[in-house]
């Protein structure tokens, strides 16, 4: 079974509190930082990983995410790179590990070589926000399913009732809630449109569980998020974290503790 809907099940059997889904992009702040980012964030509890596929047009994100892929292609960061740093990963990290990007470095390495790849280093699921799901199906979910690769739809705000149920029907694992419509590091709460949307969801009964991102940057919104989904995914924030780091083990424990539980970062 997939890590990824292991730990869903794992979390729906033991009623366990929201899981923290975190966001960061390859080769930033140092090239040469992926694996130690993404040990640090499983020895401080993130419940699950997404490595950001450093792109130069990233539409989807705002300022924050596009200064760390800037940097990260600045130093050299490849998708070829990336699967070399993490052609060892397993068995150390053991969390799920997810790619997150956009679909045209994906079709320039080539969607086989690249599944295969994924498969090899032991990533579990991608996100690939402009992938057309009727392009997905029709081409490439055969290549996922033989490699194993959960593929990670996102719905927002504006998706109709009809996709989301589409989406629903074609996922496994999860699915990525975009909380607005806006990009990534815009939000500063959760306001009560957004609670009513996520209300919508939640009447909906989807047999899939449901990750909130987008606005997501501290204590007081991941546990908002979690009222109304299986956990939360914080990007931008955490983004800023990586950019300012003096320590980076130790302010990343800092943050992901301060995110999880403040009581005990702060003790």
């Amino acid at each position: 079974m997939n890590r990824i809907t292991t730990l869903f099940k794992k979390q729906q059997q033991e009623g366990q509190s929201g899981l923290l889904n975190v966001y960061f992009t390859a080769g930033f702040p140092e090239a040469n930082d992926t694996l130690r980012v993404l040990t640090a964030l499983q020895n401080s509890g993130a419940d699950l990983v997404e490595i950001g596929m450093p792109y130069s047009d990233p539409v989807a994100d705002g300022e924050t995410i596009q200064m760390s892929n800037d940097k990260a292609l600045e130093n050299g960061m490849t998708v070829k790179l990336l699967f070399e740093q993490l052609e060892n990963m397993r068995p150390a990290i053991t969390v799920p590990v997810l790619l997150m990007g956009y679909i045209n470095p994906v079709l320039q390495f080539g969607i086989e070589d690249f599944c295969k790849k994924c498969a090899e280093t032991g990533v579990d699921g991608l996100i690939l926000p402009d992938m057309p799901m009727d392009v997905f199906l029709d081409e490439y979910k055969p290549i996922f399913d033989q490699y194993g690769i959960l593929n990670i739809f996102l719905v927002t705000p504006q998706t109709t009732e009809a996709r989301i149920r589409q989406i629903d029907a074609i996922s496994e694992g999860f699915i990525y809630t975009v909380s607005s419509a806006s990009v990534t590091g815009s939000q500063t709460g959760v306001s009560e449109n957004m609670e009513a949307y996520f209300e919508k969801l939640n009447a909906m009964e989807l047999k899939n569980p449901r990750l909130i991102g987008f606005g997501i940057k501290d204590h007081a919104t991941y546990s908002k998020a979690c009222e109304y989904s299986a956990g939360a995914i914080i990007g931008s924030a955490f983004i800023r974290v990586l950019a300012e780091a003096n320590d980076l083990e130790k302010d990343i424990a800092t943050f992901i503790k301060s995110v999880k539980a403040p009581s005990v970062a702060t003790a």
